[in-house]
């Protein structure tokens, strides 16, 4: 079974983190959802998630895909926690799926990985990081480093998600059945 672990941090935008979250497990996809501390966590918006695991738990286990909500003050505790840093480095080292939507690109820049590499992001988000090659698309693919705009992208974002790691078949599967 393919396995995906969803970050989220106190201010992670919730409609991209469950839109994500929700369209991978209907792929059958085991999801990982790790909270950067323990309990409930507050979205950018207020809605409160209760993760399946502190990220210090999660981190014991490997993945074929992480994955980072964007979102204010979400992505900056993300850019911001070492932990954080160092799983997005050794999931691209070992060549596994690395994804980031909205300003949570920003993380991927920090951490390295965006350098030369196309990428999308929320409007502004990688505007610190000229080496990152930004493109206009809803979601851009360089490798195994999967970017997304924002809210609005987010189900086209774990559409694409899900045929990466599950194929083709299985994503119009899903997509059917959202009937969009």
């Amino acid at each position: 079974m393919k396995t995906a672990l969803i970050l989220f941090a106190d201010g992670s935008e919730e409609l991209e983190a469950v839109t994500v979250i929700n369209i991978l497990r209907r792929a059958g996809v085991e999801v990982t959802v790790a909270g950067l501390s323990e309990g409930p966590l507050r979205g950018s918006r207020g809605t409160v998630l209760v993760p399946d695991t502190t990220l210090d738990e999660a981190l014991v286990h490997q993945y074929d895909m992480v994955v980072l909500p964007g979102g204010q003050p979400g992505t900056n505790h993300l850019k911001a926690d070492e932990r954080v840093l160092k799983l997005v480095r050794q999931m691209h080292d070992a060549d596994r799926y690395v994804a980031a939507i909205c300003a949570a690109p920003s993380v991927l820049a920090t951490a390295g990985l965006l350098d030369g590499k196309q990428a999308t992001s929320f409007p502004g988000a990688l505007d610190a990081f000229p080496k990152v090659l930004r493109q206009p698309q809803a979601v851009v693919e360089d490798g195994k480093l999967i970017t997304s705009r924002g809210p609005g992208t987010a189900m086209d974002f774990a559409l694409v998600l899900v045929e990466r790691l599950m194929g083709h078949a299985k994503r119009a599967e899903v997509e059917a059945g959202l009937v969009r």
